[in-house]
């Protein structure tokens, strides 16, 4: 979700429905552009946060730990997230950012770093904004050995859920990230936007990125980030800040749409949970996470 989230239907996070006129490839896309960091000097790196990522000029979590995935990426010398966790110490802006790294360990199959996020403040103070850990690896080494209880999600085809073009009222300007994303959310949890949530915890769709460019790593961590929070599903709206946020990626995804999954079994005390699964057209989980979120309460 994004850092701060509300809740009126046009911030569904809906997307142009059907393809594009042509698809983006992996490294020539607008993902891969306005994910881009530039290398200052070893550790270092230099980027400007897009704006076309953002609800209500909130930066997406998800697309914030793409972009510091990338560094990382860059930093270590494995090429494949395996695990990163994420901490939202306080809220990203669109514009300069820098983000600084470090190896903490390398392996022969693993090696782990951590990265933290940094802009200036209105006074001019630099204020960190996240820090995370993460062991990245290399996804082709891994034996192709899956056993498994885990299913794929039941979502209806794609010309069977809901689109844009279904917002009861949409609003313009309000969810920059709309226009980037191709969501398609399951008639089932979407009553929230019409008023009358499900009283469950549970958010499912099929997610890619507009432009047609196909899944990868990076971009997993930002479909785990990409839908509405459960939190709307409950009966509730307002801010869903993200605490914190952890993704394995199991395996690198086929091409075409992602199947995305998130449920919530508690909320206690203002906090709630979101655990999501990534699966891809061969019906392979690629990717889980857990984040933890504040709610506002009536």
């Amino acid at each position: 979700m994004p850092e701060a989230a509300s809740a009126p239907s046009s911030a569904l996070g809906f997307a142009r429905a059907g393809g594009p006129p042509s698809r983006a490839v992996i490294g020539d896309s607008e993902f891969d552009r306005d994910t881009a960091v530039t290398r200052r000097e070893p550790g270092v790196y230099d980027l400007d946060l897009s704006a076309g990522w953002t609800i209500l000029g909130a930066v997406n979590g998800g697309y914030l730990l793409a972009v510091l995935g990338r560094a990382l990426a860059d930093t270590l010398p494995h090429p494949d997230p395996f695990t990163i966790s994420a901490h939202y110490l306080t809220a990203s802006r669109p514009g300069p950012a820098v983000i600084r790294t470090e190896q903490v360990r390398t392996g022969r199959t693993l090696s782990t770093g951590q990265a933290s996020l940094h802009q200036y403040d209105d006074e001019g103070n630099e204020v960190e904004r996240i820090r995370v850990l993460a062991s990245y690896g290399d996804l082709a080494d891994l034996p192709d050995d899956v056993r498994t209880t885990a299913t794929p999600p039941p979502i209806p085809p794609l010309d069977r859920c809901f689109g844009p073009q279904d917002d009861p009222s949409p609003v313009d300007g309000v969810s920059a990230i709309a226009g980037r994303l191709m969501l398609r959310l399951d008639p089932s949890t979407v009553g929230w936007a019409l008023g009358a949530p499900s009283g469950k915890g549970e958010m499912r769709a099929w997610f890619g990125l507009a432009d047609g460019r196909d899944a990868d790593p990076l971009s997993l961590l930002l479909a785990v980030d990409a839908l509405p929070p459960t939190a709307f599903e409950i009966g509730l709206k307002g801010w869903v800040p993200t605490v914190e946020l952890t993704v394995h990626v199991r395996h690198r995804p086929a091409p075409g749409p992602l199947r995305v999954s998130i449920t919530t079994r508690n909320l206690a005390g203002g906090f709630l949970e979101e655990d999501a699964e990534i699966w891809d057209t061969e019906d392979r989980l690629v990717a889980q996470s857990r984040q933890l979120a504040r709610v506002r309460l009536p």
